[in-house]
């Protein structure tokens, strides 16, 4: 079955809500909402249309990133699989169905304001031979002769 990839820009309606899944997988949740705009050919006025929210789940290193890095009102733009899911209604014993955004990626938008990427920092590694390999975001010298 081929998966139905999608790509959002909206801002961001709520503030990430990070967990652990009882296996100790990282979770970020939050809810994107977008908004149309429509120009009136006749007046040249904005106005805006119906906001649809679409909610959009995170996992490990991504969740993580998206919790330090995002923050309610934040414009973003997220592209992932779309996922349906189903539950019983607790009241009426009826099925319900949602449809849930499984995110790959996700930015800050710099549509409207200036952003600054920022690297983690990360510890340098030794291997087998005692090889010190420089972690990302770490400055490695010049090769001297």
């Amino acid at each position: 079955m081929q998966e139905a990839v999608i790509t959002i820009a909206g801002n961001l309606a709520n503030e990430p809500e990070f967990r652990f899944t009882p296996n100790g997988a990282a979770v970020a949740s939050f809810v994107v909402a977008c908004t149309e705009r429509r120009r009136d050919p006749n007046t040249g006025e904005w106005s805006d249309g119906a906001t649809s929210y679409h909610r959009c789940t995170a996992w490990r290193q991504t969740a993580e990133n998206a919790t330090e890095s995002l923050s309610k009102g934040d414009r973003v733009l997220v592209v992932g699989t779309l996922r349906q899911s189903s539950w019983q209604d607790k009241q009426s014993g009826e099925t319900r169905y949602g449809w849930d955004v499984q995110v790959d990626e996700v930015a800050v938008s710099i549509k409207f304001h200036v952003a600054r990427s920022q690297r983690p920092e990360r510890s340098a590694a030794t291997d087998d031979t005692g090889t010190t390999t420089p972690g990302r975001g770490t400055a490695v010298p010049a090769h001297q002769s």
